[in-house]
């Protein structure tokens, strides 16, 4: 009974999977979906249906369609052997005695006796398996990180270290989507109605790289703020792809996620950021200093002076100012009279002023930040 069930099953197997299928990119994915099984899709237009063919076998002729923002993988028997980049329809074909129909014009006995011996010998079953799945080329959203505490870097433009707690969401792409295969995604991604999503909190290779991008956090603010030509972390927020960069790169000097994984982050977006006390008063100090240098610093300076005269002038009133022109020019008409005025006394040391000073001409390059931050420190008296 066992050897018949085996050739009826056999024969039957073979007869099914002469049938030419459609495969394509299955409904209802999720944006955030990385990589899922093709489908055969459609019923012949409703005279008929093959439900009977093996699931991991493609028959020669079937029609693959691959839309735009994914790539196409083919297997078999667990290797990649094919990879299409560009949409469009492709047609399979193979070599193997399994993917063999007599619809495709590989004639009668080739695609059923030699089947059906290599299939009895394994109880019926295709001695083979074959698949297609698709990639996807896409930006892939939604990718979040968080602190539960401060983290903390050295900061060259406070000459300090810093620390804050910070959240965000960043953008992936797999940029190598045969190494991505081979070096990162599960076993059991690679079967039929699964589907790798980098958003699945039950996707344990997903969480690892959550792990991953957070133990980078500080490498990759530590890079942003030493960066000459990016600056303060003060930017941070608005400069999203300048923050990508370094958490990329962050990322790739302690994971290798590019190299290794064919994985890069390509846009971030940093939804906030809170300072430790430590860093939320060197940020004030730095910007009362920002108000007291260049132009600014000789705006806030005059207002300042103006401010001050407008108070003596309110506070002695408009009878004691005229009386001050009123003395004065009084004193100049009396000639011999005039009693002698003792020369005023030196003015003190303005701090305001050597700062002032000291800054435009560090600026001219004249002094070093050295010698100006001597200055300030002498002019403050710290």
């Amino acid at each position: 009974m066992g050897l018949i069930q085996a050739v009826v099953g056999s024969v039957g197997g073979v007869l099914a999977d002469q049938w030419k299928d459609f495969y394509t990119v299955p409904s209802g994915l999720p944006a955030t979906a990385a990589l899922f099984a093709a489908v055969p899709q459609g019923t012949n237009a409703g005279r008929g249906a093959n439900t009977k063919g093996s699931s991991n076998i493609i028959t020669n002729g079937s029609k693959i369609v691959v839309p735009e923002g994914y790539g196409l993988l083919l297997f078999q028997d667990g290797k990649i052997t094919g990879f299409a980049a560009e949409a469009g329809g492709y047609e399979w074909h193979s070599d193997d005695l399994n993917s063999k129909s007599i619809f495709s014009g590989d004639g009668l006995v080739d695609s059923l006796i030699k089947q059906s011996w290599e299939r009895f010998k394994f109880g019926g079953q295709p001695g083979s398996q074959q698949a297609a799945f698709f990639v996807s080329l896409k930006e892939l959203p939604d990718n979040r990180f968080g602190t539960q505490s401060e983290i903390y870097w050295d900061d060259a433009f406070l000459n300090t270290q810093v620390g804050a707690v910070t959240r965000g969401s960043y953008t992936m792409k797999i940029v190598d989507p045969i190494l991505f295969v081979k070096n990162f995604v599960p076993a059991t991604y690679l079967q039929p109605g699964q589907v790798f999503d980098f958003t699945d909190i039950d996707n344990a290779a997903a969480s690892q790289l959550f792990n991953e991008v957070v133990g980078s956090l500080a490498p990759a603010f530590s890079l942003y703020t030493n960066d000459p030509s990016k600056g303060r972390i003060t930017k941070l927020q608005q400069d999203s792809l300048g923050f990508a960069k370094s958490l990329s790169d962050a990322v790739e000097n302690a994971y290798q996620w590019k190299s290794d994984r064919g994985l890069a982050i390509v846009k971030t977006a940093i939804v906030s950021i809170e300072y430790d006390a430590n860093t939320r008063e060197l940020l004030k100090t730095v910007q009362r200093a920002d108000a007291l240098s260049g132009a600014r610093g000789n705006s806030n300076l005059q207002a300042s002076v103006a401010a001050g005269i407008q108070a003596a002038g309110e506070n002695g009133g408009a009878a004691g100012v005229m009386g001050i022109g009123m003395a004065s020019g009084m004193m100049g008409g009396m000639g011999g009279l005039q009693q002698p005025v003792a020369p005023a006394a030196p003015a003190a040391d303005d701090p305001i002023a050597k700062l002032k000073k000291a800054k435009d001409m560090l600026d001219m390059g004249l002094i070093t930040q050295a010698d100006y931050d001597t200055v300030k420190a002498k002019a403050l008296g710290l």
